[in-house]
């Protein structure tokens, strides 16, 4: 059954989207799928997430890294005392890199796998696990970049098969079954 939309209600059939179709209208968690091409949408999603947002965190353009890692080390502190999770998803931007015009900061790529170094030491060091996914970033170095933060968090023993802090090993659930069928 498809899910009848809301962020169309006053947006005449002749300015949709040139990818509009109403197979698009999914809802997932109670936010809608964004559309391709669906500029027209983004205010009000904007919207919802600043509603959804208890810890807000603004950064002047060009901030680099010392006044970046010690906002991302403090806030993340706070809200993990705030609020202990079952499970991160932690959105690990390479957007902020020095160079990036989109982005706008000016964090080194030391810099950058530093903070996925906070970002794993302080939530698995609360026994929490965490899924890293990669996003921005639009510059032809930032695959480097992302490689070696994974290598680093290997090489500290932050993820991987030894990873102590969580585990299906150390666990008496198991993230995983045993088998897929």
């Amino acid at each position: 059954m498809l899910h009848t939309t809301q962020l169309y209600q006053h947006v005449p059939e002749t300015r949709w989207p040139i990818v509009y179709s109403p197979r698009y209208n999914i809802t997932f968690m109670g936010l809608e799928k964004l559309h391709p091409f669906d500029a027209g949408k983004w205010g009000k999603v904007i919207n919802f997430l600043k509603e959804a947002i208890r810890r807000k965190v603004e950064l002047e353009w060009g901030t680099e890294d010392d006044e970046y890692l010690d906002k991302v080390e403090r806030n993340i502190e706070k809200s993990l005392q705030e609020h202990l999770p079952d499970v991160v998803v932690y959105n690990a931007g390479t957007d902020i890199l020095e160079g990036d015009r989109l982005g706008g900061l000016s964090i080194s790529p030391a810099g950058i796998v530093k903070r996925d170094e906070l970002v794993f030491r302080m939530v698995r060091g609360r026994q929490v696990p965490i899924l890293m996914v990669t996003s921005g970033g639009y510059q032809k170095r930032t695959a480097r970049i992302i490689a070696d933060s994974i290598l680093n968090l290997f090489g500290l023993g932050l993820i991987g098969p030894e990873s102590p802090s969580v585990s299906a090993q150390n666990s008496d659930t198991p993230l995983l079954p045993p088998a897929v069928p």
